[in-house]
């Protein structure tokens, strides 16, 4: 598809700025790869175009130039940022120690059809997506245009904290079409508009431009876990970098150290302290932007976190777009893990008590039931020994996952020893002669049947293509009886610990109520706590 500007409104940019920059600019004739215009004082004014810059003027900027562009423009807002109205470009303050401007940053806002193409059908998925990129790349210019094609067909609340997707002004610039805009008084308080836009507007779709501070990831967490599909961006280029921001990586479910026993580590053939994955990730599908026509999508964040951390990160997908427009897409080779990195990336969530087993299962994408069932009759027959688990309640775990799965009573017979926390750090016999023998250990922190299976899924590498039912009559019974209280009277009611995906039809019964809800806690023992306000 050929890309068409909407509109740049450059005119109105123009218009504010001394007439010997702007007869420069024309004599250029190249303001369709205009970025900005750097002004600061007692310097060389500069425009800066895609691959190269040039001197506005011979003359260096004086506080006269910078007081009268400051009286054409609106206020600036408590990030230094301010704009033109019903345009899309941003004016950036520099202000010395007394609080004065002494330089401006006047970036070009554009709004752009056909930016959005290449990864079109990963904006109408309904997954979370989050894009990174360098600044002045465009994520901002794909951000407002995937708004726009949402709306279309959903409801869309854009919270626009610095005035860059909807523009300056109360009315918001037609490029955002059918999407409702919220500003942000202050961009400190950027996560209460996210809540605020979820509580009252009941959104399908939220997109927020620069997650940043800690308090927006949570609040974001908290928006995904309500059903709510999320488009955003944040500071970073790499998955790995994110993953090494201590601010953002919980974005994509964040990495902890792991210290394992002596036993484990030998049997792992790793250091002591190994890196894990700490929760499930917010967003589902992770978006590197190279260049304007060049991604790099990871299409499962949770999947692609858990075997960086293991040593053997997973190929993205490639999509270029080219000369013509043509859109080309270098899906990634099918993953081949030798039987040792295979075995190791098992037993690293699952080798003893101090890992937190259980907790930082990956979430591919679900698979057709047939499709399951297909993968699971081609599964290798195992016997499993549980010591200290109940026997009954594994049994209908297995049954309820259909695996090829024997439960043994001898020790000599088994192929995977399931075992609690409590007994594995006590160091009991059994535990010692399975480790002589070998035999790989899975410890579950509770005798629970969702603990069980998800040892089960790990044993069997299902990597949660299990397709467990959810009980939705224990769900909604338990959901109303806590409306009810609150309702009642009591200042709020917090439900049992539960999956990511129990606690968003909680939140979404919740919503239904009119009540408020809200996410604490850290899995696996997070849970929701409903409000009357």
């Amino acid at each position: 598809m050929k890309q068409n500007n909407i509109t740049d409104d450059l005119p109105a940019l123009l218009s504010i700025l001394p007439a010997e920059y702007t007869r420069i600019l024309d004599r250029e004739n190249q303001n369709n790869d205009l970025l900005e215009i750097i002004m600061d004082l007692g310097r060389i004014p500069m425009a800066r175009y895609i691959d190269r810059e040039i001197n506005l003027s011979e003359k260096e900027v004086t506080r006269e130039v910078l007081n009268d562009l400051l009286s054409r423009i609106g206020e600036f807002d408590g990030d230094n940022r301010a704009g033109i109205e019903r345009t899309l470009h941003r004016i950036s303050a520099i202000r010395n120690k007394k609080g004065d401007v002494i330089g401006l940053t006047l970036r070009v806002g554009r709004a752009v059809f056909g930016t959005i193409d290449i990864i079109e059908d990963l904006v109408k998925s309904e997954k979370s997506i989050l894009l990174l990129g360098k600044p002045g790349i465009g994520k901002t210019t794909m951000l407002r245009e995937a708004a726009r094609i949402r709306a279309e067909n959903s409801r869309v609340v854009i919270v626009d904290t610095s005035n860059e997707i909807g523009g300056d002004g109360d009315v918001p610039h037609p490029a955002i079409g059918r999407a409702r805009r919220m500003q942000v008084s202050n961009p400190s308080l950027q996560h209460e508009v996210m809540i605020e836009a979820v509580e009252n507007h009941n959104p399908e779709v939220i997109v927020i431009d620069e997650i940043g501070r800690e308090l927006e990831t949570l609040a974001a967490r908290t928006i995904a876990e309500r059903g709510v599909q999320l488009i955003a961006t944040a500071h970073g280029r790499t998955l790995e970098n994110l993953l090494l921001n201590p601010t953002l990586s919980d974005l994509v479910g964040g990495i902890e150290s792991v210290t394992l026993s002596d036993e484990e580590a030998r049997r792992r053939g790793t250091q002591k302290t190994v890196l894990e994955r700490r929760a499930p990730a917010t967003f589902d599908i992770l978006i590197e932007i190279q260049d304007r026509n060049q991604l790099v999508i990871h299409q499962d964040v949770a999947a692609a976190v858990d075997a960086l951390v293991r040593g053997y990160p997973l190929e993205p997908e490639i999509r270029v777009r080219d000369e013509n427009g043509e859109i080309h897409i270098q899906a990634p080779q099918p993953h081949i893990e030798t039987a040792q990195n295979q075995a190791q990336g098992m037993r690293r969530q699952n080798g003893n008590g101090k890992t937190g087993s259980y907790s930082h299962t990956a979430t591919p994408p679900s698979k057709p039931a047939a499709t399951v069932e297909k993968e699971q009759a081609l599964l290798p027959s195992m016997n499993i020994y549980p010591f200290g688990v109940a026997r009954n309640r594994l049994i209908e775990a297995v049954h309820r996952l259909g695996l090829p799965v024997k439960v043994v009573r001898d020790l000599e017979d088994a192929d995977v020893f399931i075992t609690l926390k409590s007994y594995y750090r006590s160091r009991q016999k059994p535990i010692l002669l399975a480790e002589e023998r070998g035999i790989p250990i899975y410890v579950l922190r509770a005798n629970s049947e969702n603990q069980m299976e998800q040892a089960l899924a790990e044993v069997f590498n299902l990597g949660g293509s299990t397709n467990k039912p959810l009980n939705y009559d224990r769900i909604t019974q338990e959901v109303q009886t806590a409306i009810s209280a609150v309702i009642a009277g009591k200042r709020w009611v917090d439900l049992a610990p539960a999956s990511a995906k129990v606690r968003r039809l909680q939140h979404e019964m919740v919503r239904e109520a009119e009540l408020i809800s809200h996410s604490y806690g850290e899995e696996p023992n997070r849970h929701v706590r409903i409000f009357r306000e």
